[in-house]
């Protein structure tokens, strides 16, 4: 046994099976569709040996989470399930199709798991009851600390098998809290959990952004007495910090780049410049007479919104970099804000002020046309899509006046509350995939 588990690395994966036909068989998701069915999905127990109810249970409590997570799925009652509990249906052979779906499940997950002290060697199955087949069999061996890892990738590889996407598992955000009493960043895994404190200034810290391979956070601080821009390693590392003249702010990363967009104010107007990762200025992006503020970049970096008053209020601008032409975006509403690119390329949210309330919008950038995605709940600012483009983080003062972040889906659909901690919380910045824990 001791053998088995020589080398424990996480990470390490067996294909029990193979998915060649599966991915061009199975298309269930089109996470473009509005109206998207979620997909009845049964987890029962998990069988493990030696016998574990609590960590069985566990375990796959946490894959129902995870999955309900995504909105993509409904997770079955169990009280539902014609199998017996203390028996669970774990392999091919094992499983009775027809009781599954007897009761309308789409897909089965079934687990077994085998412990050795403080050593774990999980087998993990997604089934299509309907047809009989297994779709995805997955083998990870680590350490009982690793299990939720183990959990998320065998996720993730529901979700790209479903959609072509690894979805959100591996991601983390970042945001800004007053649970210490002052405006620092903090970070949380996907899900609102595992926060962790990155910055001590005992200061205003403001609209913290991930650089796209996840390794760096920008924000601006008041840490000095002045609006500086901070560019930060997540594992402790400080990097560079820019303090120029006048305002330091709105960082937003070139796509797949070190380098960053950011407004400063040094030449008297408040413009856009592309800095190195050090924090050089490469060229100056805006030349205008109004204030050019929060960049985003296309996911190809060949284009880049962002905010301006040259018309006399905030609205939203696309601006070529390669050819220099500038377009307004935003025509309706007088006062358009905080805008962030989808990765997938295709639609540009932000947030709007009409009637006295602050909504967010989607903007579809083929059509042109405009979707609010919140209503009649308070002030809904700062959205940043996932890595995936299926799932809108915010910050919603919707709870007794009090910011917290929220997240939605792309349609603007199952609005839950992200983060449990105490103070305020604000603006929220998805990573890109792979700088999760």
């Amino acid at each position: 046994m001791k053998d088995v588990f020589k080398t424990v690395l996480m990470g390490v994966t067996l294909w029990l099976a193979s998915l060649a036909a599966a991915f061009a068989q199975y298309d269930y998701i089109d996470i473009r569709n509005p109206s998207l069915k979620k997909i009845p999905i049964a987890i029962p127990n998990f069988r493990i040996s030696p016998t574990d109810s609590v960590l069985s249970l566990k375990s796959s409590n946490q894959i129902a989470e995870y999955l309900d997570f995504t909105g993509f799925f409904k997770i079955m009652d169990r009280e539902m399930f014609l199998m017996d509990p203390n028996n669970p249906e774990t392999d091919r052979a094992t499983v009775k199709f027809q009781n599954w779906k007897t009761i309308g499940a789409e897909l089965l997950v079934t687990g077994n798991i085998l412990t050795q002290g403080d050593l774990v060697d999980m087998e993990l199955r997604l089934f299509d009851p309907f047809k009989g087949e297994m779709l995805i069999g997955k083998r990870y061996k680590g350490w009982t600390k690793d299990i939720p890892q183990m959990l998320r990738r065998f996720c993730s590889e529901i979700i790209y098998l479903l959609t072509g996407s690894w979805g959100v598992f591996d991601s983390r955000i970042a945001f800004v809290s007053t649970a210490t009493g002052h405006k620092e960043v903090f970070t949380c895994d996907f899900d609102g959990s595992n926060p962790q404190q990155m910055t001590r200034f005992k200061s205003i810290t403001l609209t913290p952004v991930w650089g796209m391979d996840g390794t760096w956070i920008a924000y601006t601080s008041y840490a000095k007495g002045q609006p500086d821009l901070y560019i930060l390693n997540p594992s402790g590392k400080q990097g560079t910090i820019v303090s120029k003249k006048g305002l330091n702010t709105t960082p937003a990363w070139v796509p797949g780049q070190f380098k960053l967009a950011a407004t400063l104010s040094f030449s008297g107007d408040q413009d856009i410049y592309l800095l190195t990762g050090d924090g050089k200025i490469i060229k100056q992006l805006t030349e205008n007479w109004g204030i050019d503020t929060s960049p985003t970049f296309s996911p190809d970096g060949g284009r880049m919104a962002f905010v301006s008053n040259r018309s006399g209020t905030p609205q939203i601008y696309i601006k070529d970099i390669g050819s220099g032409k500038i377009e307004r975006l935003t025509y309706e509403g007088k006062y358009n804000t905080q805008p962030n690119w989808s990765p997938r390329g295709d639609k540009i949210c932000y947030s709007t002020i009409e009637g006295g309330e602050i909504n967010i919008h989607a903007m579809d950038l083929k059509t042109r046309q405009a979707v609010r995605l919140t209503y009649n709940a308070g002030k809904n600012e700062a959205p940043s899509w996932s890595p995936d483009g299926t799932l809108i983080a915010f910050s919603s003062n919707r709870e007794k006046g009090i910011s917290r972040i929220y997240i939605m889906t792309a349609y603007g659909t199952d609005q839950r509350r992200l983060i449990q901690m105490n103070g305020e919380q604000f603006t929220p910045s998805w990573s890109p995939k792979g700088s999760g824990n």
